[in-house]
């Protein structure tokens, strides 16, 4: 039986189930927050059950469920392999809705594209591999290793209920992973940069908003000065390590090549800087007295985060202010799993065996749950369906092309990482 085949087959021939279940989990309304899955985790549970895949439940919360389901196959060998495919349910808010051109939890299909919130971060890409580990179910492919799927409620404000909490109780065994996060149609991402989180507080001395600035001294107005030396993070030289120098030369000839005005190639070797909120003063005629600023910088490969939070400590006594940096959400360094890696090998030549072209993986200048699975010594990638320039956008979508090609990528990976029984022809 030539399994790769009729798997490809097949799904050319259920793409009407596939753009099914990807435009029924666009209707569940999952913002995150607040955070609740359990209606979007019922449905799941009767989907896989209908292939006969069995799921365990997880609760991180009432409302946080984590979904474990697990195909075994029936070669019967035990190559000791288990692949895992994971994605979450959640969704960024929908936010103004009169802003959206259509209705966001719609799921439609319109001009070739899915439409509504999480079509491409990542509803698309969690009925890829849905579809896909169902359908391997259905044919009774003799997988040699087990396939898992790893469906957690919390991504997108952390993900600390989701993919790490699962971890760290050992819920879930894999010697690989696949992330069904968007990414290039061609180009997976191997790598993320770290992340640093902090956020400082400045005190001021309250006044009459009519005698500033020469009576009170204004926490906003000391605070803008911080702001302003932050911006110095960005020219912290990286150590880069000789083993990642190539990825990233590759990773920013990408970005150039996708975004031929952009800029953004420049991110992969410097920290970069986001001012994400401002709070401060209490009334638009008192001087205020304290401003707190939160800070979004994401690491390089050779930098350590905690580097980064020292010199944001050293900026802000260079500009006058004195004060205690705290972290928070996201802390970590740059992490990747190398092309060398069977999962990633066996995922790239599944992209280049469908689409007929050069595959290759490239880093990611955000971060995402893919860390955790590095800690825990997991090789991981992620390659999903997208219309980039949507996400977390009003309008979000992707291309049903994307969505099938997908599909046949994770089936031939799956087939590929984990081998395939022989049978006996018939």
């Amino acid at each position: 039986m030539n399994w790769r085949q009729k798997v490809l087959d097949e799904i050319d021939a259920r793409q009407e189930e596939l753009l099914e279940l990807s435009s029924k989990l666009i209707q569940f309304p999952t913002e995150n927050p607040p955070g609740d899955s359990r209606d979007i985790s019922d449905f799941i549970i009767d989907y896989l059950a209908k292939s006969g895949i069995r799921t365990t439940v997880h609760a991180a919360t009432p409302e946080m469920l984590n979904l474990v389901s697990t195909y075994k196959g029936s070669g019967g060998s035990d190559s000791g392999k288990k692949l895992i495919f994971c994605g979450h349910t959640d969704v960024v808010p929908a936010g103004d809705l009169d802003r959206w051109d259509f209705d966001p939890f719609c799921g439609e299909i319109r001009d070739g594209y899915l439409l509504g919130r999480g079509a491409s971060d990542m509803k698309a890409g969690l009925a890829g591999v849905l579809f896909a580990a169902s359908l391997l179910a259905k044919l009774g492919v003799p997988l040699g290793g087990d396939l898992t799927l790893l469906v957690v409620p919390d991504e997108e404000t952390g993900g600390h209920l989701g993919v790490p909490w699962v971890l760290e109780r050992g819920l879930v065994e894999g010697t690989a992973a696949v992330i069904a996060e968007p990414s290039g149609p061609l180009n997976p991402t191997i790598g993320q940069k770290g992340s640093c989180w902090f956020e400082f507080t400045v005190e001021g001395t309250p006044g009459h908003g009519s005698l500033s600035p020469i009576v009170g001294e204004s926490a906003i107005v000391k605070a803008a000065k911080g702001i302003e030396a932050l911006q110095r993070l960005w020219d912290i030289e990286p150590n880069i390590p000789e083993e990642v120098k190539s990825i990233i030369t590759i990773s920013q000839q990408y970005a150039k090549e996708r975004e031929p005005e952009g800029l953004a190639y420049q991110v992969f070797d410097h920290v970069s800087v986001n001012i994400g909120t401002i709070q401060g003063g209490t009334k638009v005629n008192v001087v205020a007295d304290r401003c707190t600023v939160q800070v979004d910088s994401r690491v390089p490969f050779g930098v350590d985060y905690r580097q980064v939070m020292d010199r944001a400590g050293s900026l802000l006594l260079e500009a006058g202010i004195e004060t205690d940096i705290k972290p928070f959400g996201f802390q970590g360094n740059a992490n990747w799993t190398p092309p060398e890696e069977p999962v990633v090998k066996h995922l790239v030549d599944s992209i280049s065996e469908v689409s007929g072209e050069e595959a290759y993986g490239v880093l990611q200048w955000a971060s995402s749950d893919a860390r955790h699975f590095r800690t825990h010594n997991i090789p991981v990638l992620q390659y999903g369906p997208a219309e980039l320039s949507t996400i977390h956008s009003f309008n979000e979508k992707a291309p049903v092309w994307q969505i099938i090609r997908c599909a046949k990528v994770y089936a031939l990976t799956a087939l590929k990482y984990l081998g395939v029984e022989k049978t006996p022809n018939v």
